[in-house]
């Protein structure tokens, strides 16, 4: 006999209604059942386990034995102080129809958990009543993650590939600072890392991997013994947890090279960001999954700091050989996916000769494909964001001999400063199954204020790349690309909007990464800092970046692509010293005339020191706009500037100088 402890819970924001019974035996010592498949360990997550949705009254399959019994009110009081606590979610006042709601949910709940709770135990007896339950069939993945990782699959309930629904309850439930926000988006909070930590990224050095790997700062070298005692420790974690997260997709949407990534998680946050940026596999690719590559992400524990090569809590270790990736000490979902992306950058290089990219892509309507390369905040994401041409991918792709494929099935956008005028489409893509980082919202309307840096500057959202309008889906073109342009925002005003590059110049600027960041005051610096990062990508190299530029220049020379310089930062003069960034209008105006090939036929003029190539003129830009000495209007001397970021160039290119050809270095600036 089973009766309902009258409890109901209504999330009222754009609809979603989720109506919680919770069933308690009325025999004395009744033991308990989980309904999510998994032995249970504390009363809320009894009170967890019996939510239903009260759109199709359906309860999930009971299979392990009961525990113990629990007072209702107890269990009650537990899970409405979980939720006030940890959620704030506001008391519900039930309109009518919630009571009629409830009633019926209540008799289809009873009816399947009678149906349901069938108890398999045997030896009960008056002091153990919850007798014996022989061992169950466990699943194919739990076989294999029970062998590769010894996760203890009696004790811990892993949770296979659920639903966004699925993710979202068990997010609010268990996760501190989730919530969901007036757009329908899940806004999570990812702990004190709220960016990448670069400094201790590891790479296993082992046999099949060490000759090829550019070893140094970027990948900083682990023994095969550390990487035991870290993995060891991130799978006692993930064994310590009630229930750890699965998720199972694809890197590279060409069939032909893509790798298949499973991803073993704690956090129903970094489930849902993964099952986002990861292509999505269908049922029958699911039914025969098995990974390439597994990562385990236990970033909610410390790594030993004693450990030897160990500089912080924090470690993010590669093992190429064992095909694994080890994350421990940062909750910061971004880890994982640049650690795919490592992993892209070096097979698809060694074993495909398929060059990885940094970069985002487009294709107009007539198939033709423009790659843009581009760090942080040189408009790599917004220029590629074209109505007049299809979205291949926002920040990671592959050239193949085949043509243009994304890497990602989601995209990871900037959010700081963000709004419906200056960016739709990103700003439409935030919405049920988006997953909002770090960001702050109002605690009433749930409104995000994307201009708040409270928690962080690196505000960020993840969502299905099917969330942008114009993406084309499948994220992969047949063509090889007819332009490329290296994107920079330099701030001293001195390098031209535009600028045509051969291939020489194309390598040297690609192995340079060249941007530029306002210092801030607080540093006592009072002009632009340079900043270089090698191939626009050098925190996620494998291999030296002279590999990855070669494969650049013959694909050049193959394909006759065109290539180009587009600064998107300041004209007139430096950002410090008078100058205004370029306005969007002339940078879209030179990419419309690149793209209808009129500004390859344009004529052109040498621009002294950096030797580069500048048409005389543009449609719907000013000519005296193209060449920044004909425009400058700042304080200090323009041939001054000049010689400072040409002297800075040839001193970052003295580290690459020993793998780069004569003709290269020679396309640098002339100082």
């Amino acid at each position: 006999m089973l009766r309902t402890c009258g409890i109901d819970l209504q999330l009222v924001e754009h609809g979603i209604s989720t109506a919680i019974v919770l069933f308690q035996s009325a025999g004395v010592g009744q033991s308990r059942t989980d309904c999510v498949g998994k032995t249970t360990s504390s009363p809320s997550d009894l009170s967890r386990a019996f939510i239903g949705n009260s759109t199709s009254f359906r309860l999930g399959p009971i299979v392990r034995k009961i525990q113990y019994q629990v007072d209702p009110q107890v269990m009650a009081a537990d899970y409405s102080a979980r939720l006030q606590a940890v959620h704030q979610i506001r008391p519900h006042s039930p309109s009518p129809a919630t009571g009629t709601a409830r009633s019926a949910l209540a008799k289809v709940q009873l009816r399947a958990f009678t149906t349901r709770m069938v108890s398999h135990s045997v030896n009960k007896t008056a002091l153990h009543p919850g007798g014996v339950e022989p061992t169950r069939e466990h699943t194919e993945l739990e076989e294999e993650l029970h062998t590769t990782a010894h996760i203890d699959y009696d004790r811990v309930a892993i949770v296979a590939n659920p639903s966004v629904s699925a993710l979202y309850e068990d997010a609010l439930v268990y996760e501190t600072g989730t919530a969901i926000t007036s757009s329908g988006a899940l806004t999570a909070y990812s702990g004190s890392k709220t960016g990448r930590s670069p400094l201790d990224k590891r790479v296993v050095k082992e046999e099949s991997s060490e000759k090829d790997v550019w070893w140094g700062p970027v990948n900083k070298p682990m023994t095969p013994e550390v990487w035991k005692i870290n993995r060891e420790r991130a799978v006692d974690y993930l064994n310590t947890r009630n229930r750890i997260y699965v998720i199972d997709g694809f890197a590279g949407w060409d069939e032909r090279y893509r790798i298949s990534v499973r991803v073993v998680c704690a956090r129903a946050y970094h489930a849902l960001f993964m099952r986002n940026m990861l292509i999505r596999p269908s049922r029958e690719e699911l039914e025969h999954f098995h990974p390439d590559y597994v990562i385990y992400n236990a970033g909610s524990f410390p790594a030993n700091r004693y450990t030897s090569g160990m500089t912080s809590a924090t470690s993010v270790a590669i093992n190429f050989a064992e095909k694994e990736m080890v994350i421990l000490g940062t909750e910061y979902a971004g880890e994982m996916k640049k650690g795919v992306f490592t992993v892209l950058f070096y097979e698809m290089p060694v074993k495909h000769n398929v060059l990885t990219l940094h970069s985002s892509a487009n294709e107009g309507e007539d198939g033709d494909v423009t790659v843009f390369f581009g760090l942080s905040g040189t408009g790599k994401t917004t220029l590629s964001a074209d109505p007049k041409r299809k979205l291949i991918g926002d920040d990671e792709h592959c050239w193949s001999d085949k043509g243009v494929f994304n890497i990602e099935g989601g995209c990871y956008a900037k959010c700081i400063g963000l709004s419906a005028e200056k960016e739709p489409d990103i700003f439409n893509a935030i919405r049920f199954g988006s997953v909002l980082e770090n960001v702050v919202f109002d605690p009433e309307t749930r409104e995000v204020d994307y201009d708040d840096a409270t928690l962080t500057e690196n505000t960020r959202c993840a969502y299905p790349i099917e969330y942008i309008g114009n993406a084309k889906i499948p994220c992969i073109s047949d063509n090889h690309p007819s332009n490329i342009i290296l994107l920079t925002c330099d701030a001293r005003g001195v390098l031209p909007p535009i600028s045509k590059l051969n291939t020489a110049q194309t390598m040297f600027h690609f192995i340079s990464g060249y941007t530029s960041k306002m210092a801030g005051t607080e540093d006592g610096v009072t002009e632009p800092q340079a900043t270089f990062s090698s191939c626009f990508a050098q925190p996620f190299l494998a291999l030296h970046p002279m590999r990855y530029a070669k494969m650049l220049a013959d694909k050049i020379s193959e394909h006759n692509v065109n290539a180009w310089l587009l600064n998107t930062g300041w004209v007139g003069a430096g950002a410090s010293t008078g100058g205004k960034r370029c306005p969007l209008k002339y940078t879209r105006a030179i990419l419309d005339a690149i793209h209808s090939g009129e500004l390859a036929k344009a004529e052109y003029e040498t621009y002294d020191v950096f030797n580069l190539s500048v048409p005389k003129s543009c449609p719907n830009v000013p000519d005296e706009l193209l060449n920044p000495k004909k425009s400058w209007t700042g304080s200090a001397d323009f041939g001054e500037e000049v010689t400072k970021l040409a002297k800075l160039f040839n001193e970052n290119f003295k580290k690459y100088s020993d793998e780069a050809t004569e003709e290269v270095i020679k396309a640098g600036p002339a100082v």
